[in-house]
């Protein structure tokens, strides 16, 4: 199991609990990619140090104690300039120890879950477009190393041409083979409208149980986990609604997080065009989380920037079953539960009143 360290740079303005809530989404992604967090710290800074983010003080206490806590990984949960993350690199390079900022963590989460073609294309793509820069970064500096005073056009300026053109052929590649798969899924969306069918499109923060909302009402036996981004990839199933005039299928795809990288959405935009282009959507919420609010807020952002603003939704309220479930007074929805059922009925009758306002049911 990787030994990790984790460090939040905050705010002095930061409260103590909001940087622990930080800290606390920090830890439960490391353990979703299976590592054990050995520390666990939140500094605070006016800003993150230019050189190093967490700063030289920081970074000799580490290197110093590090026989104490002989970690494997630092995870810094921001996002860390190319320059910034060279010279922590550089730092730990004597103790084998890997630096990652919150954009690698969640990558490498996502490469070690995905399962689909189109997934791991995604996923693929969204690693040449972060870690590009930081090769390239890397091959210019090598090219001063080499050049010398007075030399031009030296070995290391070369390789950095050369560097470049091969990722942006691996982008383009990557890039065309996703498109061709999102033609298929085009053909499958109009194939649907021809046939009058409806889709309803599941979407919510991570690990909000929307894997098992779809279960509950499609009667499928998909993977639902109790952990983050258990689901990369889009699921359809068939919901059956009495007295509904159409089929309805409905999917569920990716859940989403505070600070979630914007060019991880941009990746896995395909994936959520089901979301983008369904007839409603159903947006879960774990109605027992203490940070309900704060979760809601992050995903209706991100929606904002991705689905038409008039767009049917619904706020389904899942764990109703548990004690600390709650209905937001000013975010109206359906209370839910997957395990004993209560709320499915409110559900169908307001999905039908949406989706099919003028049947006569």
């Amino acid at each position: 199991m990787l030994r990790a360290i984790l460090i939040d740079v905050v705010h002095y303005t930061v409260s103590r609990a909001e940087a622990e809530v930080r800290l606390a989404e920090l830890s439960e992604l490391t353990r979703t990619y299976g590592g054990l967090v050995v520390i666990e710290v939140f500094q605070r800074r006016a800003a993150p140090d230019q050189n190093t983010y967490i700063g030289s003080g920081k970074v000799q206490t580490l290197l110093e104690t590090w026989p104490t806590h002989r970690a494997e990984v630092l995870i810094i949960n921001g996002f860390l300039k190319p320059g910034v993350m060279d010279r922590l690199q550089e730092k730990f390079k004597p103790l084998k120890m890997e630096v990652w900022d919150r954009y690698d963590l969640i990558l490498n989460i996502f490469e070690k879950h995905a399962t689909t073609v189109e997934a791991k294309l995604q996923i693929e793509l969204a690693k040449i477009r972060h870690l590009g820069p930081r090769m390239v970064g890397m091959s210019e500096q090598l090219g001063r190393q080499r050049g010398g005073t007075g030399t031009r056009g030296g070995a290391g300026e070369g390789n950095t041409e050369v560097m470049k053109r091969h990722w942006k052929e691996q982008e383009r590649r990557i890039a065309t083979k996703l498109e061709q798969l999102e033609q298929g899924r085009n053909l499958q969306r109009q194939n649907r409208r021809r046939q009058e069918i409806v889709t309803v499109a599941l979407v919510g923060y991570t690990n909000a149980g929307k894997t098992s909302v779809l279960n509950k009402l499609t009667k499928k036996k998909e993977l639902s986990a109790n952990r983050l981004f258990a689901t990369l990839d889009t699921r359809l199933g068939e919901w059956f609604i009495e007295g509904s005039p159409k089929k309805i299928l409905i999917s569920d795809t990716i859940g989403f997080i505070q600070d979630l990288p914007p060019a991880l959405i941009k990746a896995f935009k395909s994936t959520l065009s089901e979301a983008i282009q369904a007839d409603l959507l159903l947006l879960v919420i774990d109605g027992a989380d203490h940070r309900l609010i704060e979760k809601l807020t992050v995903v209706e952002a991100i929606l904002a920037s991705l689905v038409p603003t008039n767009q049917p939704r619904l706020l389904l309220y899942n764990k109703s079953d548990l004690p600390n479930f709650t209905i937001l007074a000013d975010r109206p929805g359906i209370g839910f539960s997957t395990i004993t059922g209560i709320g499915a009925d409110v559900l169908e009758q307001q999905v039908r009143a949406l989706l099919f306002p003028t049947a006569s049911l």
